[in-house]
């Protein structure tokens, strides 16, 4: 039994909507599918941006704004042939926008999207305010697999609006943006899926990049771990977040293109299953992918015998606890440390850096505001000697200067840092080096 999930991309136009039904009707493990809003197609705003257009609109503009979604929708409904199909759901969305809050206004789309498809494909419609609850703003997962696994417990055939759920009080509370994936893990562990399909519109995870290094091939296996390195850093085809519901339960991942039968994909396996070798890639590189982010800030900080000062770094720490600020890594010798961070505005940076001064009184403090980290990611690492020494040998013959290096205990990922200028060179300099 498969749960599957489609993206805004999969969901934007009449005939991919066609394309995502015939797909779930081409395997009858299909049973559970979960939908995003449409996204961007030719002429139109994703209906998610449309939405938030809404919301940030006066009272007395609204109903305007919405009448471009209703528009929308009302041509999806025509281009598969299901005319009027929505006119009820869109006539009592409208009759609550004005006074409806930002939630509720954001989860519509994902909401009318899965009604559709449901009419469409004869599944049944669950809302996924009945099954994914939140405490406030912040998920609650030991509740939320309780009341969807008993929500959907006897049942077949079922899509569930992404992105959404609900509070204590029953208000509508919505994820992060790209927070479908998300719903779809939910719901893959809820049912005990055999494996959650992620439709999107590319071919897989890819090894950079492709529009830095246009070469990149896509990886054929993952691990939970490479994942959630890869996503955070910067390769988006997955929210970050979407392997913790599934991980729980073993249940793999493959990353699949609407749009591509062809295209094998990626699947997204359990760790230790991968480790033990119950899978393997056709690629026996040392290392798996490369990803990276710009624009971070490094704040470093000397002192002489900072090493025998009890309690130095947690007081640093605590300054950038009292901003809310991040803390990315912590590299750091007898004398000195730095602390990378994601980028802040001026004011907050200032306050910081002062905070610092007054809690540990240092020698010499600085701050550099252009840093980009690269990732480079893979559980071959531990056993291949030698691919610091590579990484850091091919950025020094790419003229590029090395301001970071970390590397954790794990060995799955070797952090380099470098100016934003660099950034795509040493991308592409890496990359040729490990030909991953």
């Amino acid at each position: 039994m498969k749960a599957v999930k489609f993206g805004g991309t999969s969901m934007s136009t009449a005939d991919s909507i066609l394309r995502v039904a015939s797909i779930i009707k081409q395997d009858h493990d299909r049973r559970f599918v979960v939908v995003s809003a449409p996204g961007k197609a030719k002429g139109c705003d994703k209906v998610t941006d449309m939405l938030i257009a809404v919301s940030e609109a006066r009272p007395c503009d609204r109903l305007v704004k919405f009448e471009l979604v209703r528009n929308r929708f009302a041509a999806l409904c025509d281009g598969v042939g299901l005319n009027g199909a929505l006119d009820e759901e869109l006539d009592k969305i409208q009759s609550n926008i004005v006074k409806a809050d930002y939630c509720y206004i954001l989860s519509r789309g994902e909401y009318l999207c899965a009604k559709l498809l449901a009419k469409l494909i004869g599944f049944t419609f669950i809302d996924a305010a009945d099954l994914i609850k939140f405490n406030g703003n912040t998920y609650d997962d030991e509740r939320t697999a309780e009341v969807c696994r008993a929500g959907l417990k006897g049942k077949l055939d079922v899509v569930v609006p992404g992105f959404y759920g609900s509070d204590e009080d029953c208000n509508i509370v919505t994820f992060s943006r790209g927070g479908s994936d998300v719903s779809g893990a939910i719901v893959a562990r809820a049912v005990n899926a055999d494996i959650y399909e992620n439709f999107t519109d590319v071919d897989g995870f890819m090894t950079c990049d492709p529009r830095i290094v246009p070469h990149a091939s896509v990886i054929d296996v993952l691990t939970y771990r490479e994942l959630r390195e890869l996503s955070y850093m910067g390769a988006n085809v997955l929210h970050p977040e979407s392997i913790f519901p599934v991980q729980k339960a073993n249940i793999p991942i493959h990353i699949l293109n609407t749009f591509n039968e062809n295209a094998l994909g990626t699947k997204i396996v359990p760790t230790e299953a991968f480790l033990a070798g119950k899978h393997s890639r056709k690629n026996n590189m040392p290392i798996t992918a490369i990803a990276g982010r710009q624009h971070f800030f490094s704040l470093h900080i000397d002192k002489s015998m900072m090493n025998a000062e009890i309690g130095f770094v947690r007081r640093v720490l605590s300054c950038f606890e009292r901003y809310d600020i991040s803390v990315e890594h912590i590299p750091s010798g007898i004398d000195s440390m730095t602390v990378v961070f994601s980028a802040v505005d001026t004011e907050t940076c200032n306050a910081l850096i002062e905070a610092v001064r007054r809690e540990v009184n240092p020698d010499h403090i600085s701050l550099t505001k252009d840093i980009a980290l690269i990732a480079i990611v893979g559980h071959a690492m531990k056993s291949r000697p030698g691919t610091a020494a590579r990484a850091i040998n091919r950025l020094s013959h790419a003229n590029i200067n090395l301001r970071m290096l970390d590397m954790g205990a794990s060995e799955i990922n070797l952090i380099v840092g470098v100016s934003d200028s660099d950034f795509e060179r040493a991308l592409v300099a890496l990359n040729g080096e490990f030909e991953v």
